[in-house]
């Protein structure tokens, strides 16, 4: 049972990492180079669609990393998941105060109601987000390590 629970957390915790990668290295990439207007739409669009899905996704990568290390207390590499769980914490916490805020004013922004600053905060996201996904993956590498 403990072995599945490993599987399944470190799959999931994955799968997050690949889609948060993907946002910042890759969509943001083709959002940018997008006119303007098809540009912040697609900004908004994406903030509504994914800041929809991934409160679930970190909190639920989050409890399974603590069911892990609770559940392996006693095993070898559970100092390791607990780092990993500690670092999902931190990557709430960021979203919360940095990310979830800018994101829920841009995904209701349209090309006639949206800030002369929308770019710069956009760039403040991208930045913010950059650091996140770099926690997620210290966090993913940390429980792939736990694993073996």
């Amino acid at each position: 049972m403990l072995s599945t629970l490993q599987v399944v957390t470190t799959v999931i915790v994955g799968l997050m990492v690949g889609v948060e990668f993907s946002v910042a290295f890759i969509m943001n990439r083709i959002l940018g180079a997008l006119p303007e207007d098809s540009s912040q739409l697609g900004h908004a669009h994406g903030g509504r669609m994914l800041g929809a899905l991934m409160p679930f996704w970190y909190i639920g990568s989050l409890a399974l990393s603590a069911i892990w290390a609770i559940a392996g207390w006693h095993q070898q590499g559970t100092g390791l998941v607990l780092t990993a769980a500690g670092l999902l914490i931190l990557s709430v916490i960021m979203s919360l105060l940095l990310l979830v805020p800018i994101n829920n004013r841009n995904k209701t922004w349209t090309p006639e109601n949206r800030p002369a600053d929308w770019k710069q905060q956009l760039r403040r996201w991208e930045r913010y987000h950059y650091l996140r996904v770099a926690v997620i993956i210290v966090a993913f590498t940390l429980l792939v390590a736990a694993l073996v």
